[in-house]
């Protein structure tokens, strides 16, 4: 692989993350309040939510960019706002795809707890303040587990991202939609290099995960 083929990479690389980590920043900071709130409370049409988050889990990427498409696209409703074929529609399309992880995981983590958990920290005469931070930290594996999910799930994506980025180079091309056109161009090693650093990264998430789950039994 020549030194040229390694610059591509690295910015390629770095694209992507650049791309990913706000989308998954954004679903956290949608999805965590979210979570919690449909886990500690009840009340009517709470069933009707859980189930679209559940259905939002397993839901095709493509269709997510198709519609991502069609709202996107100048004629569309958000047009106006020019964002087909930016990294802007991925970061978009990417929260709408990690969004249902974080809230499903991090929901069946606060379900999880005991039914007394409350009543129990209110009568140790915590202050509310410090209420969501025990919170955070008793579903902190749960959590974990949902960052990963929902990186992994965005990080791994390119039907979605392609459909509303276009692959354009130096812009929008990420490692998914790089791997996908190199490997029909036949350059077989530089697609070969794109998809050994997004193996490396998924492993380095699946090592960080049993990090901690492992830490925190022990």
């Amino acid at each position: 692989m020549t030194e040229l083929d390694a610059a591509l990479i690295f910015d390629i690389t770095l694209r992507t993350l650049a791309v990913c980590l706000p989308a998954l920043a954004a679903s956290l900071l949608i999805g965590l309040p979210l979570a919690i709130a449909l886990g500690r409370r009840r009340f009517r049409g709470r069933g009707t939510l859980v189930g679209l988050v559940n259905a939002g889990m397993g839901a095709p990427p493509v269709v997510v960019g198709l519609v991502g498409a069609l709202l996107l696209w100048r004629s569309g409703p958000l047009g106006a706002l020019e964002l087909m074929y930016t990294p802007g529609a991925m970061v978009l399309t990417q929260i709408v795809i990690a969004l249902p992880f974080v809230v499903g995981i991090t929901l069946a983590a606060v379900g999880a707890l005991d039914e007394d958990w409350e009543m129990q920290v209110r009568t140790l005469g915590v202050p509310a303040r410090w209420r969501l931070w025990l919170l955070l930290r008793e579903i902190r594996l749960g959590l974990f587990a949902a960052v990963i999910a929902a990186l992994g799930g965005i990080l791994s994506e390119v039907g979605a991202v392609m459909m509303v980025g276009g692959n354009l180079e130096g812009e929008t091309r990420v490692l998914t939609t790089a791997i996908m056109m190199f490997t029909q161009m036949g350059e077989f090693e530089v697609a070969m290099g794109l998809a050994a650093v997004l193996v490396g990264l998924t492993l380095l998430l699946a090592g960080l995960l049993t990090a901690v789950q492992q830490g925190g039994r022990a």
